[in-house]
């Protein structure tokens, strides 16, 4: 059987249905963007958006841009407080409907992202990835994917790196919009936002050899 990669939607229909879909988001999502926009101004003394270096396809560093949910309060010594002192009541909200990813869009229509992928993580990860592990940057990482609606933070790095390599071998239109629709039940139920007993998730510090096992869900 071919691999998926040698189908014209991996070569060309999947960048087209990034753009078709993107384009009108973008101007549907600023009746949510502005306000919200404009409430982290205040609470963030004028800072809006978060902006940060990660790796995309092939590893390739792009500026991913987010609204930024957390304040920048420190403590006495000058450093940064835990994330949970830090995500005030409106960052918990935007991260809970995932208003805080829709900058994201800009990222999909320059190329960076796709839609669907994996998310793309901290360049400071990609040492610790096995080579396995590794193949999840085969393909353009995304808005949303296999790993985000099979639990997003709420699963472990092992579980989340097994889904993302499962989407790069079976990538397909049908895939993409199965986990599409899915992300759209997962934002309305806000399920999976945080690993349990944190206020985000935990840094990945790399995996123990394992037997693989089937992300299939």
């Amino acid at each position: 059987m071919a691999h998926p990669f040698s189908s014209w939607y991996c070569r060309r229909g999947k960048r087209l249905l990034d753009v078709v879909m993107a384009a009108p988001l973008v101007l549907l999502s600023l009746p949510l963007l502005l306000p919200a926009a404009l409430a982290l101004a205040v609470q963030n003394g004028g800072t809006v958006l978060f902006r940060q270096l990660r790796p995309g396809l092939h590893g390739r560093l792009f500026r991913l841009y987010k609204l930024q949910t957390m304040t920048d309060a420190r403590d006495a010594h000058g450093a940064l407080l835990p994330d949970a002192e830090r995500l005030p009541a409106l960052g918990r909200w935007l991260r809970a409907t995932s208003i805080d990813e829709l900058p994201q869009l800009w990222n999909v229509l320059r190329g960076d992202l796709s839609l669907v992928g994996p998310r793309p993580l901290l360049p400071q990860y990609l040492p610790l990835y096995s080579p396995v592990q590794a193949r999840r940057h085969l393909v353009r990482p995304g808005i949303t994917g296999w790993a985000q609606v099979n639990g997003r933070n709420a699963i472990s790095w092992e579980q989340k790196f097994e889904f993302d390599v499962w989407y790069v071998d079976n990538v397909s239109f049908g895939l993409d919009l199965r986990i599409l629709v899915r992300t759209a039940g997962r934002v309305l139920g806000a399920r999976g936002i945080s690993a349990p007993g944190q206020a985000t998730t935990e840094a990945f510090r790399g995996s123990a050899p394992h037997p693989p096992t089937d992300p299939v869900a």
